[in-house]
């Protein structure tokens, strides 16, 4: 098999022939190494390569529906036992901490039969929604490599795009699945919260904000994928009803005729892009000539309260992240990112009662969702408001870098919090995102379908650019039933960028 074949399957595809002995796992996993290097100089997005490993795990016999199939892990929380372990961060990379096991997810992945020869690129601690660590350097967007690929999982992105895999681990804590596939003209769906596992050590991160799962190529590869790995785990604190049938079911079957409201509006009031825009009228046309019925609305609720209840609840995630990295490697401040520091610090000085308040008004945004879904089935929205930004667009200005390196050495970050300038920073960061935390606050499964491709007349000609539906609690299999649909109508799976 050439690569230009072996490109022409899904992951499911590949696994078909494995199983007809047309092709063996070891043939698979040398095809993607070869592809990975040459194009990984470019891109940037697998940063710790474990050929050996893999090597041997595809010379022994393997079982499950992916038998034999290549793919790449994405190097934060999705843990391979005796593999590096750095989550984007400067001090475990230094002190080149590796798992001790493979995590929970990732066990699931290897009972399906898949075959992880590295890991991908990521912000430090999942921080961005661009993939760019002081440790690693930026990947790079195979489309267009003075673009990013998104972030948090936009090193996966990148090498499922550029064709060295079908499928590629990857998380979502506020966008991070979605982002890059709208980045990288991949399918991705974030799960609900509990859906996916999070073990061995913990079972749930930020509250539920955050799940694992994966980003692909085709529909009925996300579909399998989560059925191979959904369902509790051993001290699970939140456990979810299971699907009523099985998602790649789901994903071979089609919706009835569905409602659903959209907005291209900023929940944050910030300007949207007219490529954002035209994706979601797109879209819009395309339901209608399915049959389906799309009206404009949306979820009535404060966005910018619910984006700053996030990001308090970030704020405190980041500070528990550095405590805990300076304990297990001794390392000082230096053992981190400016903006993270300034993270970890925001939350230190957060009192708990406004944390709890916090926590208490994800109810209300849960509330305006299901009034919401006692009319429509979906809400549609652009993924992100604008095209796939260039390399280094959302760095940290050096102005405030100076600023940020006075109030952090004489303590100042209660008074920075009083002044509101976090919220203005926090708007001026979100206003690139502003449509993909809301699913990730009430908890409830949501994807990005690629379904535009920016024209020339915006300066971002190629570039993919996708749309967001959020569903309600439980809706993987009827947000899979839809993607499968727009799929069929709209194909995708053949435009690659390089």
């Amino acid at each position: 098999m050439k690569f230009a074949e072996y490109r022409q399957f899904d992951a499911i595809g590949l696994a078909e022939l494995v199983a007809r002995g047309e092709v063996t796992a070891m043939e698979l996993l040398e095809l993607a190494i070869a592809r990975a290097d040459a194009v990984n100089p470019q891109l940037n997005g697998l940063i710790i390569p474990l050929y050996d490993m893999a090597r041997k795990r595809a010379a022994g016999p393997l079982s499950g529906p992916l038998a034999g199939v290549p793919m790449l892990v994405k190097d934060l929380f999705q843990e391979i036992g005796g593999a590096p372990n750095y989550q984007g961060n400067k001090a475990r990379k230094a002190r080149d901490v590796h798992a001790q096991r493979d995590s929970t997810l990732v066990a699931r992945w290897k009972q399906g039969g898949l075959v992880p020869f590295g890991r991908t690129n990521t912000p430090e601690f999942g921080a961005k929604g661009v993939t760019e660590p002081d440790s690693f350097g930026p990947a790079r967007n195979p489309w267009n490599v003075d673009h990013t690929p998104g972030g948090s999982s936009g090193g996966s992105a990148a090498m499922v795009a550029a064709g060295v895999v079908p499928v590629a681990g990857a998380n979502d804590g506020g966008g991070s699945i979605r982002i890059p596939a709208a980045c990288c003209g991949l399918f991705g769906l974030k799960p609900g919260r509990g859906r996916t596992p999070w073990g061995p050590e913990f079972t749930e991160a930020m509250h539920g904000i955050a799940v694992n799962h994966a980003l692909t190529r085709s529909v009925r590869d996300s579909a399998l994928l989560l059925d191979i790995t959904q369902g509790d785990e051993r001290g699970s604190l939140f456990q979810i009803a299971p699907p009523e049938q099985a998602y790649a079911l789901s994903a071979a079957s089609r919706p009835g005729k569905l409602r659903i409201g959209f907005s291209t509006r900023s929940p944050l009031g910030t300007d949207v892009d007219s490529e954002a825009i035209r994706a979601v009228e797109k879209t819009v046309a395309l339901l209608r000539d399915l049959g389906h019925e799309v009206e404009e609305a949306e979820p009535q609720m404060d966005a910018k309260q619910m984006c700053m209840d996030w990001l308090s609840v970030w704020f405190g995630q980041c500070a528990a992240e550095v405590d805990e990295v300076k304990t297990m490697t001794g390392c000082g401040d230096e053992g981190f990112e400016l903006d993270t520091l300034a993270i970890a610090a925001f939350g230190r000085a957060t009192p708990a009662h406004e944390y709890v308040k916090c926590q208490t008004r994800w109810q209300l945004y849960m509330i305006a969702m299901d009034t919401f879904l006692e009319q429509y089935d979906f809400w549609l929205t652009p993924t992100l408001a604008s095209p796939p930004v260039g390399i280094g667009a959302m760095a940290t200005p050096p102005w405030q870098q100076t600023a940020l390196k006075v109030l952090l050495k004489v303590g100042g970050e209660k008074l920075l919090m009083k002044t509101g300038m976090i919220e203005q920073v926090a708007i001026e960061n979100f206003k690139y995102m502003p449509f993909t935390q809301f699913a990730n606050v009430i908890g409830v499964p949501a994807m990005s379908v690629p379904l535009h491709w920016c024209d020339s007349s915006s300066g971002n000609v190629g570039l993919p650019l996708g749309s967001q539906f959020v569903g309600g609690h439980g809706d993987e299999g009827k947000l899979l039933a839809l993607a499968a649909q727009l799929e069929e109508a709209a194909p995708w799976f053949n435009k690659v960028p390089m």
